[in-house]
């Protein structure tokens, strides 16, 4: 059986004549009458009682029938699902990224877009972040770093400055701005090695001179703000990820440019997709950096 056979056989059913079924499909009545004619000789049934101009279903065409509402109901719940995600009235947007304050405004300003796109995010360092995007487990992700490779397009959001925070009973808890050579004998609490904060504060600190003490790898952001509030050491953050609290202080860097970055990224293969697009082009509408990498 054809499906152009039991759309004609529906339309017949649902209009009660071929003429008004031929104008409802858009083809000759003769078309219509061809492939009832052929549904019910493959079959050897009788789907159709004619009287004249008058068309009324059989038993079985009363059967039939009623499979066939179903089935053309769930082609058009087809339709509009596929027309929605086209649209991007519906669908969903999955989002890795490095952190809460890199992606927050992104997220904002996408869904006040598509207010119809359900979105989730997930969090975790650049490789993780990379990894969702190879395997397929996320559309887009956001990073904090500046790339190079083929399999992925990188699309600049923003720039942050990286301060240096400490406790406030710190020599530095009176001053604005720091020099680098300042940094010099600091015990420092350090984001695990695969952070993008401390890869551009270690660039920096190399380029001049300084070999920094770390007392403490700690890979969570709230841990490091409680052990410096304690005084154990002095850290890094982004400006964009820098809480402000009871205890602690943070200051510039003065003569050295230390930054991170907010970037879109997705693999470039799945560039072209409808959701993946309409995400990129909402953060070039609202991005301070919208030049592409």
């Amino acid at each position: 059986m054809r499906l152009t056979q039991l759309r004609s056989f529906h339309a017949v059913a649902t209009t009660g004549s071929f003429t008004g079924a031929a104008e409802k499909l858009h083809v000759s009545q003769p078309t219509v009458t061809t492939q009832v004619g052929q549904l019910e000789a493959l079959y050897k049934v009788e789907l159709f009682h004619r009287t004249g101009r008058r068309v009324r279903p059989t038993e079985l065409g009363e059967r039939l029938a009623h499979l066939s509402r179903q089935i053309f109901s769930l082609e058009a719940d087809a339709v509009q699902l596929l027309g929605d995600a086209g649209e991007l009235r519906s669908g969903h947007l999955r989002v890795a990224a490095v952190g809460p304050s890199h992606v927050t405004a992104m997220l904002a300003a996408f869904h006040q877009r598509y207010p119809g796109v359900a979105i989730s995010v997930s969090t975790g360092n650049s490789q993780e972040v990379l990894d969702r995007l190879l395997d397929y487990r996320a559309d887009v992700g956001v990073l904090a770093q500046v790339f190079r490779d083929k399999r992925f397009v990188s699309v600049p959001y923003s720039e942050h400055p990286v301060l240096i925070f400490c406790a406030a009973s710190h020599r530095f808890a009176k001053r604005r701005t720091i020099r680098t050579v300042e940094l010099q004998g600091e015990r420092f609490l350090m984001r695990e090695p695969g952070s993008t904060t401390r890869r551009a504060l270690e660039s920096a600190l190399t380029a001049a001179g300084i070999e920094p003490e770390i007392v403490m790898e700690i890979a969570s952001r709230e841990i490091i703000r409680a052990a410096v509030s304690q005084g154990l050491g002095i850290a890094a953050v982004s400006e964009a990820e820098y809480v402000p609290g009871p205890g602690l202080h943070a200051v510039r860097i003065s003569d050295a440019a230390i930054h991170t970055y907010a970037h879109a990224v997705c693999l470039a293969e799945r560039q072209d997709m409808r959701m993946v697009r309409a995400f990129f082009d909402v953060i070039a509408g609202s991005s301070s950096t919208p030049s592409k990498s």
